[in-house]
């Protein structure tokens, strides 16, 4: 770990360039494989029980347009037939909107390693204000080690420890998620652009358009993404009503999901739900572009370090200490 970048690194052109560029078509990236399906289908069948499943996507969620196409009204469709979809699948009544990023706006995250105890309060406040199962916790976007005082070894660390007592002596505890990083090499090898980086500095995730190949999960030197096996089961007060169209909406099965710093709150002014639920207050969150923020507050005047910099992602998210 080390310092972090200076201003014009921060500003970095490299942040949007994945939005501006137009998505490669996944009908066609599909399309590229037809030959090789059709022939493993002659040869036994085997994409018979594909044909049985009853959360397969509609046909209309497959042939939807990326989400950097839709317009206006296309969107206004797509987000009422996702709320008609969520209410027959779950039976919940859902208000599913398309926040967009705010101007003049680059949101960063900052965590102070020496007040966090350890307890995953924030994991759980992000499963649940995410819609993320409860009982899947490898689903979770946060990930808290327990490291020994004196190792900066992240493959020590223990993800399995108990909180019965914490935080513990001779321990400190390191939350790992997301690093909403400038320049994401996990965005670069998505074969059809299904995953970018907005305005406001948070890669998103096109769930209709991903295709579940997971090459985003190799690219991504944080282990930040996660892949939907199954479908999420819900019962309907588990659910969080209030969701947003590239953030919480409830994810379709074999497609990727990671942090996306809380969009449903965060693009209306509000904290992600971890800074909110934090009972130590280690995580502070801003707008790293505000002179005058906290964020910048503590770039200036804290030891802070950022993980894994060797891989050269200049994140958005940094750690450091009260001294």
């Amino acid at each position: 770990m080390q310092g972090p970048e200076t201003d014009s690194e921060a500003k970095d052109t490299n942040r949007s360039s994945d939005a501006a560029e137009p998505p490669a078509s996944r009908r066609g990236f599909l399309k590229a494989g037809m030959g090789t399906m059709a022939a493993f289908a002659a040869m036994g069948g085997v994409l018979e029980p594909l044909r049985g499943l009853k959360d397969r996507p509609s046909l209309s969620q497959f042939l939807q347009q990326h989400y950097t196409r839709l317009t206006p009204e296309m969107m206004e469709r797509v987000l009422e037939r996702t709320k008609q979809e969520i209410a027959r699948d779950y039976g919940a009544e859902v208000d599913v909107k398309d926040y967009k990023p705010m101007t003049g706006v680059e949101f960063a995250y900052a965590l102070n390693l020496g007040r966090c105890n350890g307890l995953r309060r924030c994991v759980y406040a992000c499963m649940k204000e995410n819609n993320i199962p409860l009982d899947h916790p490898e689903m979770a976007y946060i990930r808290v080690l327990e490291m020994d005082i004196d190792s900066l070894d992240l493959e020590q660390g223990d993800v399995l420890y108990t909180t019965d007592p914490a935080p513990k002596e001779g321990k400190y505890y390191m939350p790992i998620q997301c690093n909403q990083c400038r320049k994401p090499p996990c965005t670069k090898v998505c074969p059809v652009q299904a995953t970018w980086t907005e305005p406001d500095g948070v890669t998103v995730v096109d769930y209709n358009w991903c295709i579940g190949c997971r090459y985003c999960m190799a690219g991504c030197p944080y282990e930040a993404r996660r892949f939907n096996w199954t479908k999420p089961a819900f019962r309907p007060e588990e659910i969080n009503p209030e969701m947003s169209y590239l953030g919480n909406r409830i994810r379709l099965r074999g497609v990727v999901e990671k942090c996306h710093f809380c969009l449903q709150r965060t693009r209306q002014g509000k904290n992600p739900a971890c800074v909110e639920a934090c009972p130590t207050g280690s995580r502070i969150f801003g707008n790293v572009l505000d002179p005058d923020g906290k964020i910048q507050f503590i770039l200036k005047h804290k030891r802070v370090y950022i993980l894994k910099a060797d891989a050269g992602t200049i994140p958005r998210f940094y750690y450091f200490f009260d001294v």
